[in-house]
């Protein structure tokens, strides 16, 4: 089942996030395996990022393996607070 994660990063900024989404995502033309969907932009009060994985255990596994360690070894320029983290099983996916 698909899973969908919401990131909220209060007081987030573009540029911030460019150089998390760089050190993440360092292709730069495509997204980590398992992850369908993709979508971020300015919001009340800061930055959020929307991602849909084909499944929780293909989150956990980028959350746990590319995430999680870039971002705890810092990322020059990038967001330097954990985000609100909203989660949930997809029920419908339109495109």
């Amino acid at each position: 089942m698909a899973y969908a994660i919401v990131h909220h990063f209060p007081g987030g900024t573009k540029d911030q996030y460019e150089a998390s989404i760089a050190a993440v995502h360092p292709s730069g033309n495509g997204l980590p395996k398992g992850q369908t969907f993709h979508a971020a932009g300015a919001s009340a009060g800061g930055w959020t990022i929307m991602a849909v994985h084909d499944s929780k255990e293909s989150w956990e596994k980028f959350r746990d393996e590319i995430l999680m360690p870039r971002m705890q070894q810092g990322i020059a320029g990038g967001f330097t607070t954990p985000p609100e983290e909203t989660v949930f099983e997809v029920h419908n996916l339109l495109s």
